[in-house]
Formats: C-alpha cells, structure tokens, sequence
C-alpha cells in the first residue's frame, strides 16, 4: 500500500505540479557521484528504502563511512577516480552530491544528453526529480515533497506522521489483503466490498484496529472478567470478615457505625489525583498514593496492599479506555505483560515476607529513575533518533512489576519512564503500559488478599471511586497533548517524586 503526501503553494501562480512515483531500483542502475557526506546522505537515503538496488558510486576520495556501508551491499560499487561523462554508461538514474556548483552543472548537462534522469544536490533547478523524505510502516510508504523548497519541513512532517501511524499498520494491511483474496465476484463487487470494510479508517474516532473487530474486543473482554471475578473476591471477604451470619443484624449497624466519610472522601480525592497522573502521564499512581497515605497516617504495612487493590480497578478501566481510544501498541504490551505479572507475584510475596527492607531498594530505584527524568527532559529538547531501540522489554518488565508490588510503586516510573526515554511514541507506550499495569496489579493484589488477613475495605473503596472518575478522563488527556509537552510533563514529575522518595526512604533508614 503506498500513499503520497505533496505540500503545495495554493496560489494562482505556483503550484506543486510534481508526478509521484515508486521505483522499482533493484530492477534499474543508480549512479552517485561525490563520496563525501551529500554522498553518504543519498546512498544512505536509497538504500534504506531499496536494500537491493544496484549503486554505482564514483568520487575522487571516498569516506571511510561509504566503504563501511558498501560492505555490507553486494551491490555497491565503489570507484575512485575523476568523474567522467563515460561514468553513464549502462545508468538509468543519476545523482550528483557533490558540493561544487560547475561540477554538478557540468553532470547535470551530460546527463540530459545522454536521456538520464538526475537529481544534483541544493540545485532543485537542475534537478529532473527530487528525493522526498520518506515514512514506512511495513509496506505502507509515505513519500513527502515539499517542490524542492524545504526538505526540513519535510522531515518535520515525517516524524508527525510517522508518530500518527501505529506499528499494528502491517497487521491490518496483511488482514486486508487476505480478505480481498478471499472475495468472490468481479473487480467491481470486489472494490465494492473492500470499500465498505475499510470505510471504517476514515470514521471519525475509529482507529485502524477497528477493521479487525475480534482482535479488538478480546483484551477489553478479558479485562471485565478479570474485574468482575476481583470484585466478586473482595465481596466476599467483606461478607465473610465483616458480617458474620449469626450476628447479622448487629453487623450491620456496626458497618454503617464505622463508616467515616471524611476519611472516604479523602481517599477519593488520593484515588483521582493518582489516577489522573497514571493514565494522562503513564506512571505516579503508586508513588503519588503511597506518599498521601502515608502522610494520612496508614502503616506502612498497609500501603502497598491498599494501593494494589484500589490500581485494579482503575487501571482496568484506564486499560479499557486506552484500548478504545487506539492507545495500544499490541506488539509492546505483548513483550511486558507476562514480565511484568511474574516480577509482580513475586514481589508482592517479598513485600509481605520481607517489608522492612522495602525502604532500602528504594533508594537505588529512586537514583535510577531521577537520572531517566533528567534524560527525558533532555530527550525533549534533542534531535529524534528513529534507531533508538528498547532491547530486553521483558526484563525491564519483570523489573517494574517487581519493585511495584515489593516497594509501593514503580511499574509507570520505571517502565515507562525507560521506553519514554528510547523516544518511543509518547500515546502508545502509555497506553500499552497502563492495560499491561492491570495484569501487574491485579496480580500483586491477589496475593496480597492470599497471604493478609485483614483488608480495610473502606479506604480501598474511596480510592476506587475517586480512580474509576479519573480515569477515562486521563485515558482522552493523553492524545491531546503536544510532543515535547508530554515528555517535559514526565520527566518533571519523575525528577519530583524520585527526590520524594529518596529522601523519605535515607530518612526512614537513618531513623
């Protein structure tokens, strides 16, 4: 599938009037002239889009960084001489890279002499077409121009959209095309049937995993019985603690006795601010309720269980929301998930068995988590790298969901903070990260209703109440807000509650 994007001058005068097109170059030869960086630029830009395009290269001095490449490329060669009119022998595309101005007229002439087309480098008047910058997801392509006039707003525009384009993009594409092949009739029923399937890319608020409708109720699915199963087990603990059949009427009054709504509204309020953060930044549900709470004066003990019970809700309905909202990258939540319930179970099972060193781990991972602060911040500010690469997701994961459950918080301070700082798209990851943080949750709460014996029920409700209010709300923020925004936005609140943290967890040791 290819898409061809052209700015124009929507003037009377000037418009943009070029032809695009996709050439097949590993069926045609390419002739580059210039061996410096222009040089390096134009061989790096063909093949990355055609790996096998046969490439001659010819310079008087050629770059250490040219032979480096060109080993890799069975298909490129390298000649080291004087540029020669003869050098178009058996060439179908040229291009001139050099920074010489007579040279480039001079390859630019012989060119159209010899019926070559030829693009020359900062000379758009001598060029027959131009290289435009390019977006690829899979077989989708995207090829941008701007007519020669500005090849970084070109660029600009390929980060843009490449960060509209979700990594699921080959997966619908594959879906499509199996269908059309499926499809009986003639081309016309068969453009007619495949017209009303893809309608749904262009509705307003669908998301191209709209088109493949099992896939997406599934996990939306699984993330309602998981809820309705939780919420069954904390009915019962409540019928089975608090209301014992025998004494049943005095149980009740006693219930309605003990309710403290100041205290309930309190821990609504705890609820909704952490899950605001949660679901709009990706991370501070637990440290942001653990600091409250514990400022509220709830033993230590108990923080950990209580903010686990009250994340399963809300974060099963910030997943929920982020999966509606076309939030999720199926790939990344695949590679967290089960890492991050395994470290989650197994934390949760040393928080209860070892407690009293939870405050000292905290102070290595607030340490970490202040310098990824920094450097999201830094990252904010720096040029946009699209090799960078998040390698061992899993681990990092495992990681999270560990010191999450063991500690009171880290799961979004830690992972997402990581695939943040990798420049990883600031909407997907988040979403990702929040419908992976229910299974980490819901598991460490599991646990802990397993191996505590008494629960505070009431205090768990409030920051239920007040994370369900936040977090559809937080799940529509987190589109809407700007790029650099977003990552400024997190890497400030990492930097906050790190420090938090860290000076609560050397106070606590030293005293």
């Amino acid at each position: 599938m290819y898409i061809f994007a052209a700015m124009a001058t929507t003037t009377l005068q000037e418009q943009n009037e070029l032809f695009p097109v996709f050439l097949k170059l590993k069926q045609l030869r390419v002739l580059i002239v210039g061996g410096g960086y222009v040089g390096m630029e134009k061989l790096r830009a063909i093949i990355s889009n055609s790996p096998a395009a046969k490439i001659t290269l010819v310079a008087t001095e050629i770059s250490d960084e040219i032979k480096t490449v060109a080993q890799q490329y069975y298909t490129i060669t390298l000649i080291e001489k004087q540029y020669d009119i003869s050098d178009f022998d058996n060439i179908d595309i040229a291009i001139a890279a050099i920074n010489e101005p007579i040279i480039s007229s001079i390859i630019a002439a012989d060119a159209k002499q010899r019926g070559i087309l030829v693009n020359v480098a900062d000379k758009p008047e001598l060029c027959d077409f131009y290289l435009g910058s390019i977006v690829q997801k899979g077989s989708l392509k995207i090829a941008i121009s701007t007519n020669g006039k500005s090849p970084t707003v070109a660029k600009r525009l390929k980060e843009v959209i490449g960060d509209m384009i979700p990594d699921e993009m080959e997966s619908v594409l594959l879906n499509v095309q199996a269908i059309r092949n499926n499809i009986n009739g003639n081309f016309d029923e068969k453009v007619k049937k495949l017209n009303e399937l893809t309608k749904v890319l262009v509705a307003k608020g669908a998301t191209l995993e709209d088109i493949n409708k099992p896939e997406q109720k599934r996990w939306p699915r699984i993330v309602l019985y998981c809820l309705a199963g939780f919420l069954l087990m904390i009915i019962g603990h409540v019928i089975l603690s608090y209301i014992p059949f025998n004494e049943l009427p005095a149980a009740l009054s006693t219930l309605t006795k003990n309710i403290d709504t100041p205290a309930f509204l309190v821990m609504l309020l705890i609820g909704f601010l952490a899950q605001m953060a949660d679901g709009s930044l990706g991370m501070g549900y637990g440290t942001i309720a653990t600091t409250f709470l514990l400022a509220t004066g709830v033993p230590p003990a108990l923080v950990s269980s209580q903010v686990h019970s009250a994340r399963v809700f809300s974060s099963g309905v910030s997943g929920y929301s982020h999966h509606r909202f076309g939030n999720i990258n199926k790939k990344l939540f695949r590679a967290i998930v089960i890492p991050g319930v395994l470290g989650a179970g197994l934390g949760a099972a040393s928080a209860f068995f070892f407690q009293k060193y939870a405050d000292t781990v905290k102070v290595p991972l607030s340490l970490y988590t202040l310098y990824l602060g920094y450097f999201i911040i830094k990252k904010a500010f720096a040029k946009r790298n699209a090799a960078d690469k998040v390698k061992k997701a899993g681990w990092l994961a495992s990681a999270g969901g560990f010191m999450d459950a063991f500690a009171g918080g880290g799961w979004g301070t830690l992972v997402t903070s990581t695939l943040m700082a990798k420049r990883k798209s600031p909407r997907y990851v988040i979403g990702s990260v929040c419908l992976a943080e229910f299974f980490v949750v819901l598991t460490s709460s599991i646990t802990f209703f397993i191996l505590l014996k008494n629960m505070p029920i009431l205090q768990i409700a409030g920051l239920i109440v007040g994370g369900l209010i936040a977090a559809p709300i937080a799940a529509r923020l987190v589109g809407k807000l700007p790029l650099k925004t977003m990552f400024i936005l997190v890497g400030s609140l990492v930097i906050l509650t790190s420090i938090n943290t860290l000076v609560k967890a050397i106070m606590h040791l030293l005293t």
